[in-house]
């Protein structure tokens, strides 16, 4: 009789705060038989890891899987389809996996890319996935600073690249968020002040986390090196 393969699970586990985390997260985790994690190429340290550990069982293996930080698009490609091999070779014996990410697994997550490359690989796989609360979520809420009201649109940017999305979109729309700010944030910083934004934006880091901290003046941010969990939420009041 063939063995039955292990469900896979993608689990949010929330911006930094253990708190903020589901009931059927909690719950999933305390079920599958192993937990995935990401981690850089440079180090095995995880935050999701972190935030989840008080409600794993001491029990369940937690495997780190490396992931480098960089932008080619053939390494990343790469390091998912090995990443998601480990992960099929765990369920193919049976076992239940989730693998944990910070935030939402569905807004800008390697859970994503790791998710189709487990599906092209082994098809008959259940995949199920357990949304989070999104940092800027927990944001908004920590600064009592609605993300949107009325008709407003809501517009979530990358800062990977810089200011570059905002220069294009930013005008258009009345509420603005800006995940990955850290890398780039002298360009973002100069293209909000060519929209005159500047006064209107509201930085936030580490949210969640023990480190956490809102700058109400952005320009403080400036001469600083950005921490990597910093966001930020603009309010276009011209619109």
């Amino acid at each position: 009789m063939k063995r039955k393969t292990g469900k896979f699970f993608g689990v949010g586990v929330g911006p930094g705060d253990p708190e903020l985390i589901s009931l059927k997260a909690v719950r999933i985790l305390g079920g599958v038989h192993t937990i995935f994690a990401a981690s850089s190429s440079k180090n095995s340290h995880s935050v999701a890891v972190r935030i989840a550990r008080p409600h794993l069982p001491q029990w369940t293996p937690v495997i780190r899987l490396s992931f480098p930080m960089t932008s080619d698009r053939k390494t990343l490609e790469l390091s998912w389809r090995e990443n998601a091999a480990t992960i099929v070779e765990e369920l193919e014996r049976g076992k239940d996996a989730a693998f944990i990410t910070l935030g939402d697994p569905l807004t800008y997550s390697t859970y994503g890319y790791i998710a189709r490359e487990v599906k092209k690989i082994a098809p008959h796989v259940e995949i199920r996935t357990i949304p989070g609360i999104a940092s800027y979520q927990a944001a908004a809420a920590l600064v009592h600073l609605p993300l949107a009201e009325g008709e407003e649109p809501l517009l979530v940017l990358s800062g990977a690249k810089g200011g570059e999305h905002l220069r294009r979109l930013g005008s258009q729309v009345d509420n603005i968020v800006m995940l990955k700010s850290y890398r780039n944030f002298q360009d973002i910083y100069s293209t909000l002040e060519e929209m005159d934004l500047v006064d209107s934006t509201t930085g936030i880091t580490c949210c969640g986390q023990p480190d956490e901290e809102i700058i109400t003046d952005i320009k403080e941010m400036v001469d600083k090196e950005p921490n990597y969990f910093t966001l930020l939420i603009v309010k276009n009041k011209k619109r």
